[in-house]
């Protein structure tokens, strides 16, 4: 049976990006297992924590629970990202959630000529987002996120599904 992680930056009680994300969910089979970033305790990473885990990251040491998001995200088969369209972006606390998963030795390595080696099984991101406003060619979210998904963590099929002009 496949897994998903749900990674869930919807905010807003109402919000329409997590009813559309809902959807989507609806459609796919296995395990889904949702992270709600505003309950998470993750923070931005400081000198202290990024020495931290880069030392144990060195010694091939995954046992601290700093490394639970990306253990998740490296195991999942399926990784859909729901999160509303902010100021041509995404909410913070998704940048922060990369931050905290973008871990050397358990989402990527680096190959012998330093370019970056996805390690995450996941094939494939579901993006999901909506906008009261028309989102056009300037999404510089998605683009960031498939990047980064493709490029560090390997995963290289992405979809984004969304709704726009919703206010309009």
């Amino acid at each position: 049976m496949s897994s998903v992680l749900f990674v869930n930056a919807c905010v807003r009680r109402e919000s329409r990006t997590r009813i559309l994300a809902e959807s989507v969910l609806a459609e796919l089979t296995g395990d889904i297992t949702e992270l709600k970033l505003w309950e998470e305790p993750l923070t931005p990473l400081d000198e202290a924590t990024l020495n931290k885990r880069s030392r144990l990251a060195a010694a091939g040491d995954y046992s601290d629970p700093m490394f639970r998001y990306a253990k998740q995200l490296a195991a999942a088969d399926i990784v859909v990202i729901a999160a509303p369209y902010w100021d041509l972006s995404f909410p913070s606390s998704l940048k922060v959630w990369i931050e905290n998963v973008a871990v050397w030795g358990l989402t990527f390595r680096y190959s012998e000529n330093g370019q970056p080696v996805g390690l995450c099984r996941a094939k494939k991101l579901i993006y999901v987002t909506t906008a009261g406003g028309i989102i056009g060619a300037y999404n510089f979210g998605y683009d960031y996120v498939a990047g980064v998904c493709k490029v560090l963590f390997g995963i290289t099929e992405s979809e984004q599904i969304y709704r726009e002009g919703l206010d309009m």
